[in-house]
């Protein structure tokens, strides 16, 4: 069964984290799930700098609408904060018919009915 390609929109300190905490849990988050999940392309303003916090495990770039448009990734999970940036990238995913996970309190309480009503429209 193919594994569940997540994208991550950010890998500062929560970023981080979720990217090694998916790398070092991946067997108990796959016997869980039924499936792995893996992070295959993140997102960074320093990609010099993530590239030495993520290796060859999983592609870097700059441009965050590279991840919510690759047909290859199936979840994304905002990180980046703000709600401005944010919003566009969550309906940018939504639109391209991915699921999108987020903790962004500020994002969701400005722009929560828009982007769950885009999610609702779009099955998601």
């Amino acid at each position: 069964m193919e594994p569940i390609r997540v994208g991550l929109l950010g890998l500062g300190v929560v970023g981080g984290g979720t990217f090694k905490v998916l790398a070092r849990n991946a067997e108990e988050i796959a016997r869980r799930a039924g499936r792995h999940i893996v992070a295959t392309k993140v997102s960074a303003r320093d990609v010099a700098k993530a590239k030495s916090r993520v290796g060859e495990a999983a592609e870097v770039v700059a441009d965050p609408f590279q991840i919510v448009r690759d047909p290859e990734i199936d979840i994304v999970v905002e990180l980046i904060g703000g709600d401005t940036l944010a919003r566009e990238l969550v309906l940018e995913a939504i639109a391209h018919g991915k699921h999108v996970v987020t903790a962004n309190k500020a994002l969701l309480a400005k722009h929560g009915n828009e982007i769950f009503a885009a999610a609702h429209a779009k099955g998601l």
